[in-house]
């Protein structure tokens, strides 16, 4: 995993604050302006468009919303290859993480809020069906979270380490997922669309008032005000789409079992922040309503401090151990430099707090220090008070285990613990596990390394979109001595991340080693041709598509 320098929060940004919250617009400095620079500049965090990156542009006075769900002129279909488009660069970002315990902890949380917008009807089936409902993660220690077109959610690893609560973590999950359902992106391009003859009319004006008074000054006024109120249109707009994801963002959350009080939590995180870094700018220039009003209205619809939360389904069964322990793998990952690492080592010696211990062991093994990570390992364990969280020590403990095998240090009981631990993680049934025995497979004896490459295996075929769990096949199936399934595995992985030139050449790469080495295997040849073709209809698709725009 590469390290990247501290990123500094924007300070003019609407809340005036780097603690973003749900759906809050990105900064220009933010990763995801630099994955998409030179087709999308200036990229708010609702909605990642061309459109919004060109210029402002005037607007109708009206503000009123159309009806909840209405994507205007933008279809699903042409919504979806939007956000394929924006996710596609997402994937070649060096600021893209696919850690597997955070996904894992990640995809608990939102199931249940995915299942719950669907029971309650938020979520329409064709939604459902035809959006890819990928959650995208971010190597970013600012405190955001934001949308993209066709049900791709992105979240920074700031975000995560700064919830004290899954039900905080939840509670943007569930605002931006009402960001998709209700459609906000397909609406805001609607309007700019509808607005764009508005936008000729004012520049015309401008220079006929111009060419009749001989004055320049005329021209830019008249230009600059039309301009200010499409600003200010927009501006009212998208605050309204906020206020319409907090509310519905709220019904869903409980509808899944969370409690309600996480939106005050994570409110009240973003009110403390922005005390401290508020630039002073009026609400009424802000693309999202103040913290403080938003925290009124939330309050307003709570139950009474003290009173039950109004859930219509069992509560979440969320560890908040393992939260703790998750939170602190979010912050170690967000920042991995040496001094950061150290702080996170001197921060967990001694002391009582779940998430510091899981910090301190996993900064150790960042850090090569054996004494110092095998120390740490067993105050992680000694934290773990429910299976949740002993699951997530144990997983921990492979994965520095497997870090520090190469060091010399490293005690002989150690080592031989690591195949064990393998093992059962790749038994687990999850995907955390998996990977991480996965990864651990090269340094075990074969019949264990296989082992696990088969149970892989299987996963990938059941998963065919996991771009991470192929890319480790692919790994595996090389230490196996398999470089053929191993291309195509890589091929696969490529195009999972819709990468479709770079599957093509993986798949082509696969299919000349077949026949260098005289792979007679006809079921492998023949996915590979079938592999390779598709490929190449979706890259076809892909250029097609390029040249109508």
């Amino acid at each position: 995993m590469r390290s990247r320098p501290p990123l500094t929060p924007d300070p003019t940004s609407d809340d005036g604050a780097p603690l973003r919250g749900a759906a809050l617009r990105c900064s220009r400095r933010h990763w995801l302006a630099g994955a998409l620079r030179g087709a999308f500049a200036g990229a708010t965090a609702t909605a990642l468009l061309p459109w919004l990156a060109a210029q402002p542009s005037p607007a109708r006075a009206a503000t009123d919303l159309p009806a909840l769900g209405d994507g205007g002129e933008l279809t699903l279909s042409e919504e979806r290859r939007l956000g394929d488009q924006i996710a596609r660069a997402i994937y070649r970002d060096p600021a893209y993480l696919d850690d597997a315990p955070l996904a894992d902890y990640l995809n608990a949380i939102w199931q249940p809020l995915f299942a719950a917008a669907r029971r309650r009807g938020e979520l329409a089936d064709e939604l459902a069906e035809r959006y890819a409902w990928r959650l995208l993660l971010a190597r970013d220690r600012t405190v955001n979270a934001f949308a993209l077109p066709g049900g791709y959610l992105g979240v920074h690893l700031g975000l995560i380490g700064v919830t004290g609560s899954a039900d905080e973590l939840a509670s943007v999950l569930a605002h931006e997922l009402s960001h998709v359902t209700q459609r906000h992106i397909a609406r805001l391009i609607s309007r700019q669309n509808q607005q764009a003859p508005l936008v000729l009319a004012a520049m015309i004006l401008g220079a006929l008032a111009a060419s009749a008074a001989r004055n320049a000054d005329i021209a830019s006024a008249a230009i600059a005000g039309g301009q200010a109120l499409a600003v200010q249109s927009q501006l009212n707009f998208s605050r309204d789409m906020e206020r319409e994801a907090d509310r519905i963002g709220l019904a869903v959350l409980q509808a899944a079992g969370f409690d309600g009080q996480g939106f005050l939590g994570m409110f009240d995180r973003l009110q403390q922040s922005a005390r401290l870094n508020d630039d002073g700018g009026f609400p009424y220039l802000r693309s999202h309503p103040l913290t403080t009003e938003r925290i009124a209205d939330m309050r307003a619809r709570l139950p009474l401090a003290g009173a039950p939360a109004d859930r219509t389904t069992p509560a979440v069964p969320v560890s908040a151990t393992a939260h703790a322990f998750m939170a602190a793998r979010a912050r170690v990952l967000a920042e991995p430099a040496p001094d950061r690492l150290q702080a996170h080592v001197r921060a967990g010696r001694g002391g009582a707090d779940a998430g510091r211990r899981y910090a301190r062991a996993l900064a150790a093994a960042w850090l090569r220090d054996v004494d110092e990570a095998l120390a740490a390992l067993e105050t992680v364990r000694d934290a773990a008070d429910d299976a949740a969280a002993g699951r997530a020590a144990d997983a921990l403990r492979l994965e520095v285990l497997w870090m520090l095998h190469g060091e010399a240090r490293l005690p002989r009981e150690q080592r031989e613990a690591l195949a064990p631990l393998a093992q059962r993680a790749a038994h687990d049934g999850g995907r955390a596990g998996l990977l991480l025995a996965a990864q651990a497979a090269g340094g075990l004896p074969p019949p264990v390394r296989d082992g696990i490459g088969q149970r892989l295996l299987a996963w990938c075929v059941a998963h065919p979109d996991d771009p991470g769990a192929w890319g480790t096949l692919a790994r595996v199936q090389h230490a196996q001595g398999q470089p053929v399934r191993a291309t195509r595995a890589e091929g696969e992985a490529r195009l999972a991340q819709l990468d479709y030139a770079g599957a093509l050449d993986r798949f082509r790469a696969a299919q000349r080693l077949a026949r260098e080495q005289g792979l007679n295997d006809l079921q492998e040849l023949s996915v590979l041709d079938a592999r390779a073709r598709h490929a190449e209809t979706l890259l076809r698709e892909q250029l097609a598509e390029a040249q109508r725009r």
